[in-house]
């Protein structure tokens, strides 16, 4: 299952490591996830996958 924001669709990106010397190697920066469980309107639960940044903005409505 690939690492993604179920609200924002936020997912792994790529980029390069710099040394001291600016040499550049590629590397990957990995978005925070967190696994909640929502309550639905019908009273069952969804299991989402939210980044921890919008899981901050939104912690009273989740």
């Amino acid at each position: 299952m690939p690492r993604v924001c179920d609200f924002t669709g936020r997912w792994t990106q790529s980029g390069n490591m710099r040394s001291h010397s600016m040499r550049s190697t590629k590397r990957t920066f990995k978005i925070n996830l967190i696994e909640k469980k929502v309550k639905l309107e019908d009273g069952s639960l969804l299991k989402v996958r939210v980044s921890s940044k919008i899981y901050k903005k939104l912690k009273g409505f989740i």
